[in-house]
């Protein structure tokens, strides 16, 4: 089998908050007067109990070089995963009302990411999401931080609490879509079927998790039909109790299905998962061979908002780990 590390990936779902480093969490608390919060449980007890502990990680970032190194190392750490490309979620409009500073959160952060694509080459854009339960108005300040930053912000979309419907923003996405501005929203997470369907309606390029696609076979012959890409995240479905093992996970259903899949983490802190260990997992637990394994990476590089340039140049590398000799 080939070394994973090696292998040309995208990584589309990841929220940047998650991926700090334990030891930079600590630091920045301190500096800023507090505590970081304790690790997280192997399993949490419901959604509300992961979101609370995110919200607590959140609130130790106060400073714009706060901001920043987190963005730098986490360039630094998907470089060292074989990483050829990155989507980051970032809250930038809740960071921005929380600090009484709209701007200065993504702003830090792009410097942060520049500074990382210097030292390491390393190609990364901005997915800015909004919880579901938050208000149509920091949805619309979320837009126009985008569309402030239109090379460095890929898309927009809603996450968050799935039973919360979207209806209400449809006339923020449809100014997004108006003003060509990507849209990927969370879903099929917890809500099933129905919740893809309902993000597909409200303009959705790509489907965060939509593991449940499968409760409704409209629904995913919708998806399928129209290429639209799912950002698994085994690991993560895991920890937040919404598969019960990798092995148990409905990756090999949905393949079955003839669905479009990319592997990613979500959120690593929790998941105790890289971008690596994630395709090694789903190797370990499914028998993928190397040829399947480069299928994910394939369509995630497709499926990405990279440059074509950079997509061709994944797509060669993809090749290239193909054509080595196998360990």
């Amino acid at each position: 089998m080939r070394d994973l590390a090696l292998l040309p990936k995208a990584h589309l779902h990841v929220h940047l908050e998650s991926t700090i480093r334990p030891a930079t969490l600590r630091e920045i608390a301190a500096a800023n007067g507090g505590a970081a919060p304790e690790a997280a449980p192997e399993r949490f007890a419901g959604f509300r109990a992961f979101a609370d502990r995110g919200a607590r990680v959140r609130d130790c970032l106060r400073r714009p070089e706060d901001f920043a190194r987190i963005a730098r190392e986490f360039v630094a750490d998907e470089a060292a995963q074989g990483t050829r490309y990155a989507e980051a979620t970032f809250s930038a409009a809740a960071h921005g009302e929380r600090l009484g500073a709209p701007r200065m959160p993504l702003e830090a952060v792009l410097a942060g990411l520049a500074q990382g694509r210097s030292a390491h080459g390393l190609h990364t854009r901005l997915i800015l999401d909004h919880s579901r339960r938050r208000s149509v108005e920091r949805a619309r300040r979320t837009l126009d931080l985008a569309l402030q930053h239109p090379e460095q912000v890929a898309a927009v979309g809603m996450a968050g609490e799935e039973s919360y419907p979207l209806a209400p923003f449809a006339g923020v996405l449809a100014e997004a879509a108006d003003a060509g501005v990507r849209i990927v929203h969370h879903a099929g997470e917890a809500g099933g079927a129905a919740s893809v369907s309902e993000a597909l309606d409200m303009g959705a390029e790509r489907i965060g998790h939509g593991i449940g696609v499968l409760g409704d076979a409209a629904v995913a012959e919708r998806v399928r039909e129209r290429g639209i890409a799912l950002e698994v995240c085994c690991s993560s479905n895991v920890a937040l109790g919404f598969a019960p093992s990798v092995r148990a996970h409905p990756l090999p259903r949905l393949l079955d299905a003839g669905l479009a899949l990319t592997l990613n983490t979500d959120v690593p802190d929790v998941a105790r998962t890289t971008l690596t260990e994630e395709y090694a997992r789903v190797r370990a637990a499914s028998g993928c061979s190397d040829t399947e394994m480069a299928a994910f990476a394939r369509t995630a590089a497709a499926a990405s908002f990279a440059p074509a340039e950079l997509k061709r140049s994944i797509e060669a590398g993809i090749d290239a780990w193909l054509a080595a000799p196998a360990a």
